[in-house]
């Protein structure tokens, strides 16, 4: 019975939100839901602790008790419209429906009441009508600075009447006819009051918030807000056009041709750079982008956002999109209004006809408009970018050329690397010759470093490699060049799979299996190829008796090598969780990858990647058995039971019953020996 009164509350619960006309009216929903355990018209409001500011409450504010990263208390009130009773749960009374004046007392606006009775508009606000007051708190009044609030006390015929009349609508206007983005004809020279309802219920009249809605009178309606707002005559381009604070920033809208846009209709948000956030970039790199129309422009347009986002209407981190076409993280921390994490706006809510502008002592520059060398920069791949301009390829990473770097995280090098000329031809074959994106790039495809080499691309279901490296981040796309992150330092092919193993010396036993077994071809052979290459040690594991008889019989030798060969390459980081090989010979090879190290039925891969022209070669430490499917995992480890399978596998054409046993005695002594 109890679960099913929960799930009737619930389907209640998200009936009455989702009947809930606009994102203001859901969030008074779910705050008369939060109170209705005490009484009927309570309200939850949420309080940031240490100031003022209250909030109807909504899901994620509620659960996570934080607003602008603050915690907040939970206080219970009568919703908008309500008042309580004495010795009455709740606030089972409406409020007396009187005119616009009285109201101003009873809902928070005292101030308000005040000063419309010094600038003689009580008459107006007591009399016949249908007006819309949206009237500054008593907080608000008090914010005010000195000298703005004498000059308009002081001439209250005039200004104190004037601004009065400019928090005014003459109709009424409910909170579902504040649309976003609405403007409507205050009763000051008809200017314009500016609208924005939010998708998080808050909604702001010339960016102030409004702190109380739809208090109804007689004749009109009354929204408290939290500031007093000022009338609103200029377009965004005006704040910026006559500021000497933002000089710099002037010259870069006309270098970048945005005047007439920043003076069009239009609904804009402006984080505009001061003079001192442009001092703080290099001079070169400010140099080059104010002389770069195409860098300029991305640049001022990353810091413009499509929708117009007052401080008031942020309550947590929300990524924006720029007209430059990324987004910035617009966040709150406090009071603090914040941009990618960072408490850099100086001045908020500059409002103008189509946009607010926010000042902000720092230049926001996006990847498009940096260098090869300003994209890695600040980043985890700091070891590598020194190591270019160690290497004399900054000029390259600097410079307008069309390129594309392969940059391998931190942990990739070894600490203490030096410069050596090898390293200098290798960190060549970082730098592809064109500029590229990760989403372009398909299995095989063949691309020109630097060092006049060609690297391939392979395609995995959960990875994207060239060659041994695969991609680790997204890529970072710049002015002219890109910059793939990738998990390892690059192996370039080297000559075909045999001139690989031929020029290592842990593999001169396979090589001379691989002649004996007439495999040499095959192993030149354009591929491609994956070869799990059994080092000496792999091979003097065997009793030199077997290792003797394996080696006489050329058949037989193929077979076994054969099942360490696939036609296909697979790199290390191409290897899942459980990643199938069909092998040149037997049934399949099973793949995984655990903690960094790849094992092939349950065979350890000792140095992976070793990169070849036809193909990739791994050496493992041990010769590779079938596993049977019939055995368990526990099964499968055993040595004695493996190499059981390896020896009497018909698959791979072992079927030798006196060289199993002999192998097998020679595990078993082995095996002892480490016991004891």
């Amino acid at each position: 019975m109890q679960h099913l009164t929960l799930f009737t509350l619930a389907i209640t619960l998200i009936a009455t939100i989702c009947l809930a006309k606009s994102p203001y009216q859901s969030v008074l929903q779910h705050s008369r839901i939060r109170g209705r355990q005490h009484g009927p018209n309570v309200c939850a409001m949420q309080k940031i602790q240490g100031t003022d500011k209250k909030y109807f409450t909504n899901c994620k504010q509620w659960y996570h008790r934080k607003i602008c990263g603050k915690p907040t208390v939970i206080s219970y009130e009568c919703c908008p419209g309500y008042e309580k009773l004495s010795g009455e749960k709740g606030c089972p009374a409406a409020l007396p429906l009187v005119n616009i004046y009285n109201t101003l007392g009873v809902v928070g606006a005292a101030t308000t009441k005040m000063y419309s009775e010094r600038a003689q508009l009580r008459e107006e606000i007591e009399g016949p009508g249908s007006f819309t007051f949206f009237a500054p708190s008593n907080q608000a009044w008090a914010a005010l600075p000195t000298e703005i609030l004498d000059a308009l006390v002081s001439n209250v015929n005039i200004e104190l009447l004037n601004a009065l009349h400019y928090h005014m609508v003459n109709r009424r206007l409910t909170s579902e006819d504040l649309k976003h983005g609405s403007a409507f004809p205050s009763m000051y020279q008809d200017f314009n009051v500016h609208i924005h309802h939010y998708p998080n219920g808050i909604v702001t009249v010339n960016c102030a918030r409004l702190v109380k809605t739809d208090q109804h009178a007689t004749n009109g309606i009354v929204h408290v807000v939290d500031r007093v707002i000022t009338a609103v005559t200029n377009n965004v381009h005006t704040f910026i056009d006559t500021d000497d604070d933002l000089e710099t920033l002037r010259t870069a809208v006309a270098a970048a041709g945005l005047t007439q846009m920043l003076e069009s209709d239009g609904h804009y948000t402006v984080f505009a750079p001061t003079n001192e956030a442009f001092e703080k970039i290099p001079p070169e790199m400010l140099k080059r982008i104010l002389g770069d129309p195409v860098a300029l422009r991305d640049l001022l347009n990353y810091h413009i956002l499509k929708n117009m986002q007052c401080a008031e209407s942020i309550t947590s981190g929300t990524p924006l999109e720029t007209l430059q076409g990324t987004v910035l993280e617009v966040g709150c921390d406090g009071s603090d209004m914040t941009l990618n994490g960072k408490a850099i706006i100086q001045k908020k809510d500059q409002l103008g006809t189509n946009g607010v502008v926010h000042y902000i002592n720092e230049l926001l520059i996006p990847d498009s408009a940096k260098t090869l060398l300003e994209l890695a920069q600040g980043s985890a791949v700091t070891t590598a970018t020194k190591l270019f301009v160690d290497a004399g390829l900054g000029s390259h990473l600097s410079g307008s050329e069309a390129l594309t770097i392969l940059t391998p995280q931190n942990e990739a090098f070894k600490e203490g690397v030096t410069m050596t000329g090898e390293l200098k031809k290798l960190l060549k074959n970082h730098i592809l010759k064109e500029q590229l994106s990760s989403g372009v790039l398909y299995h095989r495809q063949e691309l020109e470093t630097l060092g006049g080499i060609k690297l391939r691309v392979l395609v995995y279901r959960n990875s994207l490699c060239i060659e041994n490296s695969c991609i680790a981040a997204h890529d970072k796309t710049g002015r002219f060049g890109s910059m793939f992150t990738v998990d390892k330092v690059l192996t370039p092919p080297m000559g075909t799979i045999m001139d690989v193993l031929k020029a290592d010396d842990q593999f001169s036993l396979l090589v001379g299996a691989i002649q004996t077994a007439g495999l040499t071809e095959l192993m030149n052979q354009a591929g491609p190829h994956t070869v799990f290459a059994p080092t000496n040690d792999a091979f003097s594991a065997l009793p030199k008796a077997d290792l003797n008889k394996l080696m006489g019989n050329p058949q037989e030798l193929a077979s076994v090598l054969k099942y360490h060969m696939a036609k296909e390459i697979l790199v290390s980081g191409g290897v899942g969780s459980h990643t199938r090989l069909k092998p040149l010979q037997g049934d399949k090879l099973e793949l995984n990858m655990r903690n960094q190290t790849v094992y092939i039925n349950k065979v350890p891969v000792v140095e992976a990647d070793l990169m070849a022209t036809n193909g990739v070669v791994h050496a493992v430490g041990a010769i590779i058995k079938p596993l049977s499917p019939k055995v368990d995992r526990e099964q499968a480890d055993d040595p004695i039971r493996t190499a059981s399978s390896m020896i009497t596998d018909s698959r791979i054409g072992v079927k030798n019953d006196d060289l199993f046993q002999k192998v097998r005695k020679s595990i078993s002594s082995r095996t002892m020996t480490r016991i004891q």
